[in-house]
Formats: structure tokens, C-alpha cells, sequence
């Protein structure tokens, strides 16, 4: 109870609401002021897309060169360059450079390529946290950087991409219990189901290279996942640390690395697990797009805001569904759920910090990535986006 009173008293000094551009998007929150006009898909993707150019531009020191800043807070401000998240950018940028036709776009995914590729360890992991001296390497962030290197190896035909990816991948496998579960390298030092989005890029690293043990060992994972689901459709030990609540963020980073490993491996059980958790959590969804930041087993929320992060992830999701195996109900929930996140998303052509950034929760003092506009938010976005606009899927 001391510590809880602690960290009570020091928000405020951290997080210094009382400066005036503070202060102005408290208040606004407060007073129901944020809410914003719902513009076309179009409109909402540019301003997406804009604010991750600038966040990438953010270049605090020569080291970060090429990569995206992991967003901006009250705290820190814009800080450093995020190699996890810089990873799945990548695609991003390259999907929206064609239905922008903005061709800088493919340029920028190519400097984030070749710095991800920059700091890539001699085992084959990347590091973790902003990358910074003593930083260990993370299963999850080596996961998504994954993905990067995919894009880079598909889009830009570049063999080392693949094999930055194929040693990453075999980094991976030493850390990974016969189980299939990982507990070593792991954030809080504590297992997580949403590993599953790791298994994902380890799955389509082991098809593209031909490389077989990654592919079992994805598959693995992936079933190691399915003994942590309940019989609501939820997910155990799915948290950031050990016996917490999973956000919204999190349960849909499990769910995504199910369903996409099953659609890629044929798998109906993988997939009907995906189904049952995406539909459980629909049932929960307001009618004005709205989820809980957090949910219980049983899917009872535990929270009173939203984790846009995972709303818009979940509304990805529910997009698959819809097209991959056909349920159009599906698309209702995603259409709800990026009309609320349009309705929180501030495109006011200033090109301030706020100006086409998605906060981590609405309103902005929620739990999940507090008082900060964190850019695999607006990554998760512009995806949803995209997928509704011309179905194109992207990790």
C-alpha cells in the first residue's frame, strides 16, 4: 500500500500536467473537448503516416539514424529510436506507399531496414528496450524486428534481410522450452501467451527460407499458447508481469499470433481458438466502438478507458475474419471500433506532437502507455485502415 501511495504522489512530477500543452490535453479530455470529427479513411491515413514520418525523424543522436522514436510523452518528450517497434513500421510504410503513391515512404522503410540491421547482435537477437548499453535482447522485440527483416527481404529482394531473420529465428529456438513456451529472454522475466505475434515471424521466416525447425518450433509455440486458453476464450499468463491483467494491447497481440499462424499452416484448431477469443471480445464491445483497457477471464472488464492500442489492433482482427473465413459480422466491430479511434485521433495540420498521433488510452491518463502517444499505436491504426481500404494485410 506505501509503494501504491509512492507512485501516486510522484505522477504528478513525472508526468508535470501543469505545463500549459499538458494541461490543454487534460483538460480536454476532462471536459469532453478531445473528441474529434470523423474524417474519411483516407484523411486519417495520411495523418497517421505523417506523424510516424516525423516520429522518425526524431533522431536524437547519430546511433538512431534511420530509426522511428518510440513516440512522445509528457514525461520524456520524443524519445529514442524503438527497434521493436521501428521492425513493424517497416511494412506499414510500404503498404502506405502505394496506396499514397508516396514513394519517400519506401525510402524510409529501406533506412529503418538497414538500421535495424545496424544493431543486430552476433547471436542473431536485436536489442531490447531502446537498444541502449546493457539492454538484453527480448523473444517478443526480436519477433517483431522479424518481420521487418521479411519485408526488407521481400520488397527489397535483399538476401542478408533473410538471413538477418533466419539467424534471428535460430536465436530464438536455443531460448525455447521443449514446450514450445519461451522463459528465457522474456519482458519481467515472465512468460506470455502474445509471444505468439514472435511465433508468427518465426513461422513465415521457416516457410520463405525453407527452414524447417523454425516452423516446428513456431507451431509449437502456438500450441503452448492454446493450454493457456480458458474456456471463456481468454488467455492466461498473458500480461506484462506475472499474475497482472492483459490490456486489450495484449490480448489482441495473442489472438493475431494464432490466427495468422493457422491461416498460414491450415491449422482449424489454431483458428477456431483466434475465433473464439475475437468473438468473445466482440460481445464486449460498445455500441460507440469502446473496449475496456483490461479484461479478466470470463471477459470482465477492469478498466474504465480504452486502450485504443488494442482497439485497433482487435479491429485488424475482426477484418481478418471477415475476409479470411468469411464472417462479415466481424465487420461491424471493426467499423465500430475505428470510427471511436478516429474520434480520438487529432489531425489538426500544426504538426505539433499531437498532431495525427493516437494515445495509448483515451483518455489519455488510462493505464496503458500513460499520458503518451506511443508509435505502434498509430502503426496498428494506419493497418486497420489500410486493410478496410483495400484488404491488404500487414504484420
Amino acid at each position: 500500500m506505501a509503494n501504491k501511495l509512492t507512485r501516486l504522489i510522484e505522477l504528478p512530477f513525472r508526468f508535470k500536467p501543469w505545463r500549459a500543452a499538458h494541461l490543454a490535453i487534460v483538460f480536454a479530455d476532462l471536459t469532453g473537448l478531445s473528441k474529434q470529427p470523423v474524417h474519411d479513411d483516407e484523411t486519417h491515413l495520411n495523418a497517421s503516416i505523417g506523424w510516424l514520418c516525423r516520429a522518425q525523424d526524431q533522431r536524437l543522436n547519430q546511433k538512431d539514424q534511420g530509426g522511428v522514436s518510440a513516440g512522445w510523452s509528457f514525461e520524456d518528450g520524443w524519445l529514442p529510436c524503438y527497434p521493436e517497434t521501428s521492425g513493424y513500421i517497416i511494412e506499414t510504410f510500404l503498404a502506405a506507399e502505394k496506396i499514397l503513391n508516396n514513394p519517400e515512404l519506401r525510402i524510409r522503410a529501406e533506412q529503418i531496414i538497414n538500421w535495424e540491421l545496424s544493431i543486430q547482435n552476433a547471436d542473431g537477437s536485436f536489442p531490447g528496450h531502446f537498444g541502449e548499453a546493457g539492454s538484453k535482447p527480448v523473444i517478443f522485440n526480436t519477433g517483431q524486428i522479424m518481420h521487418g527483416m521479411l519485408a526488407g527481404h521481400l520488397n527489397f529482394q535483399r538476401d542478408e534481410c533473410l538471413e538477418a531473420a533466419v539467424k534471428a529465428g535460430k536465436w530464438m529456438l536455443q531460448q525455447q522450452d521443449d514446450d514450445g513456451c519461451w522463459r528465457r529472454s522474456v519482458h519481467n522475466d515472465t512468460p506470455h501467451t502474445y509471444n505468439t505475434r514472435s511465433a508468427w515471424a518465426l513461422l513465415r521466416t521457416g516457410l520463405i527460407a525453407n527452414e524447417t525447425d523454425l516452423v516446428d518450433a513456431a507451431a509449437k509455440n502456438i500450441r503452448w499458447a492454446l493450454t493457456q486458453q480458458t474456456t471463456s476464450g481468454w488467455f492466461k499468463t498473458n500480461a506484462f508481469k506475472e499474475n497482472g491483467l492483459p490490456f486489450t494491447h495484449n490480448i489482441a497481440y495473442a489472438i493475431r499470433g494464432i490466427l495468422e499462424s493457422g491461416l498460414l499452416l491450415n491449422d482449424e484448431e489454431m483458428i477456431e481458438a483466434a475465433i473464439k477469443a475475437a468473438t468473445a471480445q466482440a460481445s464486449q464491445q460498445r455500441e460507440d466502438g469502446w473496449l475496456s483497457g483490461t479484461y479478466a477471464d470470463g471477459w470482465v472488464a477492469q478498466a474504465n478507458y480504452c486502450c485504443l492500442t488494442g482497439l485497433a489492433q482487435m479491429s485488424i482482427i475482426w477484418q481478418r475474419l471477415a475476409q479470411a473465413r468469411g464472417i462479415k459480422t466481424m465487420d461491424l466491430f471493426a467499423e465500430r471500433g475505428i470510427t471511436y479511434i478516429k474520434t480520438n485521433h487529432r489531425i489538426t495540420g500544426k504538426k505539433d506532437p499531437q498532431d495525427g498521433a493516437i494515445a495509448g488510452s483515451a483518455p489519455v491518463w488510462g493505464r496503458y502507455s500513460m499520458f503518451e502517444y506511443p508509435n505502434w499505436a498509430a502503426k496498428f491504426f494506419a493497418d486497420a485502415l489500410m486493410l478496410k481500404m483495400v484488404h491488404i494485410t500487414i504484420p
